[in-house]
């Protein structure tokens, strides 16, 4: 073999083997691989409820049974741990229940994020290509670009602030990582209360490609709480119709 054939073979076996290691790169980081392929509008699933910080599911189980007398089959997350550790890894436990509930036959999943819960969802999205077998999804008051009752913890008492309040602190690492848009055509509704004490801002939760809709723009004799959002009645409503099969828009109406 002649010595520039050498050198050309080595050069293409060369660019082969950059390409390999950007692909496994993308992969371990938790690049997205979004293929574009989307669920059926029309064949709703299992519905997946993701708590917020702290992990506790009575608020979300409320929503659930309303949910399950309308007649959908739901899944109230029980978070790892005490739900204030890696949200990452929280979004392995979210990722593991959809694919449960995919193995169990359902043609695909809802997911509903409460509070910090909406974080864990977005994460999803981003690191487990969620858009492919999410239908639609709903954050009801959450962080989505942190809270500042988090960046004052993670700045004063970092000790006392567990590492799911630091990443919730404004500009952090693991937020600053989900600055990009939503997956095209993922359906997405982003409801919170301009009465959040918890949330600050409240429209933290503006989510740029989603249906925003603070509540008291169509509600505004509503004082609804952060603990409130999930077993308030008009913000139910509103949920569920988001989870149905008619096109996911922007309510113009008080339920």
């Amino acid at each position: 073999m002649s010595p520039r054939r050498r050198l050309l073979l080595l050069g293409v076996a060369g660019v082969a083997v950059v390409a390999l290691l950007i692909v496994l790169g993308l992969r371990i980081l938790g690049g997205s691989q979004d293929t574009g392929a989307r669920p059926d509008q029309a064949r709703p699933g299992t519905v997946i409820l993701v708590p917020g910080y702290g992990g506790s599911r009575t608020a979300l189980i409320r929503l659930a049974d309303r949910l399950e007398a309308a007649g959908r089959t739901t899944d109230v997350l029980t978070l790892p741990g005490d739900g204030t550790g890696d949200l990452l890894e929280q979004a392995n436990t979210l990722d593991a229940a959809v694919r449960a509930a995919l193995r169990r036959g359902a043609p695909s999943v809802d997911v509903i994020g409460y509070s910090a819960g909406g974080v864990v969802t977005r994460l999803w999205v981003a690191r487990h290509d969620g858009a492919e077998v999410a239908r639609r999804i709903v954050t009801l008051g959450s962080p989505l670009h942190g809270a500042r009752i988090a960046g004052v913890g993670a700045a004063l008492a970092p000790d006392a602030c567990p590492q799911a309040c630091r990443e919730l602190a404004p500009g952090s690492d693991l937020l600053r990582g989900l600055d990009g848009p939503l997956p095209a055509g993922l359906p997405w509704l982003s409801i919170w209360t301009e009465n959040d004490e918890t949330v600050q801002p409240p429209d933290s939760a503006r989510l740029p490609g989603a249906v925003n809709v603070p509540l008291q723009s169509i509600c505004p004799r509503a004082r609804v709480a952060h603990g409130d959002l999930p077993t308030d009645p008009a913000v139910t409503a509103l949920v569920l119709a988001a989870l149905g099969t008619a096109p996911l828009v922007a309510p113009t109406t008080c339920p």
